[in-house]
């Protein structure tokens, strides 16, 4: 299982949001508390932001090193300013390669994608499943071997198929596909997923079984004004509510919050 989280709202340092809080992503790398799954998250990171001021596609910024590891971040970090930013760090499923084709966040166009949790026996199971149902845009477009990126090119195909209907639908389309599959395979799938245009979040915490990962949002703490943030766990000490289990989380450019059960 990996760590994430999104946050959306006046523009931020990379430093204030990552390094700051007591419980931050830094600290989740070596010592999380609320994992279902593995032990520490030290198979790479990532973190992915957009321009402040400039509508333009994403900035990411990742390593195979543990988060701790990388000397760059920490001077970078205290330079870049975002409205909008999403970031993970990695604990690899054992078959997956520690290498940077499968490093988060996916981004494809103006969107930026993350996922916690994965599909059971992905490789002999869903992995050509999902690839049959595939649009071929989004067929080729994967350069890895995660469910994870799997997962974000389906959400893809869903979106383009529904480019109509709101993002939302898109992700509750992916979601109730992947119940299908992995019920079909008699497989367990957890898909905690958070994606962002830059001007708004949208998040799942969703598991075809118990337990489901944790989610956590917060909204406007005095720390973080004018803000919205979407963790794994909480960052630091706060108001921090549950995401309910089986949901979709909408956070609008205001910051303004909808949940709806899947």
């Amino acid at each position: 299982m990996c760590r994430l989280l999104a946050y959306l709202g006046s523009p931020i340092s990379l430093e204030y949001l990552l390094y700051k809080p007591e419980h931050s992503l830094i600290v989740q790398s070596y010592q999380p508390r609320e994992m279902t799954s593995g032990l520490v998250n030290v198979d790479g990171f990532g973190v992915g932001w957009y321009h402040s001021q400039k509508d333009m596609e994403p900035f990411t910024y990742k390593n195979t090193l543990p988060i701790l590891n990388d000397i760059n971040l920490p001077g970078l970090s205290r330079y870049i300013e975002s409205k909008c930013v999403l970031a993970y760090v990695r604990s690899a499923t054992p078959d997956q390669a520690v290498d940077f084709a499968n490093c988060q966040p996916f981004n494809y166009q103006q969107l930026l994608f993350i996922h916690n949790g994965q599909i059971e026996n992905f490789r002999k199971t869903l992995h050509r499943k999902i690839r049959s149902t595939l649009t071929q845009d989004f067929y080729e477009i994967i350069n890895g071997s995660t469910d994870s990126e799997h997962i974000f090119a389906l959400l893809l195909s869903h979106s383009q198929i529904n480019k109509h209907r709101p993002p939302e639908y898109a992700l509750r389309s992916t979601l109730l596909t992947l119940l299908d599959m992995a019920k079909r395979y008699q497989v367990k799938a957890s898909l905690n997923v958070i994606f962002s245009d830059g001007h708004r979040l949208i998040a799942s915490r969703f598991a075809t079984s118990s337990p489901v990962p944790s989610l956590y949002w917060i909204r406007n703490d005095p720390a973080f004004p004018k803000s919205v943030i979407i963790a794994s766990e909480p960052l630091f000490k706060g108001n921090w509510i549950a995401c309910p289990e089986n949901s979709i989380i909408s956070v609008a450019a205001d910051c303004e919050i909808q949940i709806e059960q899947i």
